[in-house]
């Protein structure tokens, strides 16, 4: 689990193709300080696991269904990436709860600069829209954020300096893809929901 606070960039350092998967191989420095094999590493919001390591890079085996579903599929050596370490018990939870499984990917689609802050426009993948209201939480690349506005197909952020300057999202232009991850919590009322209603039609054909 991961609470969507960015921890630190980290930079691409090679990639292995390895047909059906991909071996991805990450220099940075704040997540390796405590970080062992097995453990756990967002990538842009993506959980992935520490496969191998050295003093200043790990790596991962990222599997074709999370390249089929993240914007992982197509990063190249060089790249940036927002990296956090999985949350531990004594932590404070300064985001929201994630889960690192990513629902979707998003498109930005426009950027409105402020004095203080810039607005980001992002387009929603089919079936995601359900799950955003305003002022709810989601996680784009990783990182947490408040939802702006909460329209049909698209939302909006508004990214404050500290974003802008210690993630990814500082430097996202427009048709960049971005991993979305959709509050939990909606999701699960989502299912009590349709459970229940379900009851309720079982009960009126008895």
């Amino acid at each position: 689990m991961f609470t969507g606070i960015v921890e630190e960039l980290g930079t691409v350092e090679s990639i292995e193709d390895q047909g059906d998967a991909i071996r991805l191989t990450i220099r940075a420095t704040t997540v390796l300080e405590d970080a062992g094999l097995g453990d756990s590493i967002a990538v842009n919001g993506c959980c992935l696991t520490v496969a191998e390591r050295t003093g200043d890079t790990w790596t991962a085996d990222v599997m074709q269904e999370t390249l089929d579903k993240t914007s992982l599929y197509g990063v190249a050596a060089g790249d940036r990436v927002n990296l956090e370490r999985a949350v531990t018990a004594d932590k404070r939870l300064g985001g929201h709860i994630v889960q690192g499984h990513v629902d979707g990917v998003g498109t930005i689609v426009g950027r409105t600069p402020s004095e203080h802050w810039e607005v980001v426009e992002i387009a929603l993948p089919d079936g995601l829209g359900r799950y955003l209201v305003d002022k709810g939480s989601i996680t784009v690349d990783g990182v947490s954020l408040t939802v702006v506005e909460a329209r049909n197909d698209s939302f909006t952020v508004s990214l404050i300096p500290e974003t802008l300057a210690r993630t990814t999202l500082g430097t996202r232009g427009p048709g960049e893809r971005v991993n979305l991850e959709a509050d939990i919590l909606a999701k699960h009322v989502e299912k009590l929901l349709a459970w229940r209603e379900t009851q309720h039609q079982k009960d009126g054909d008895a």
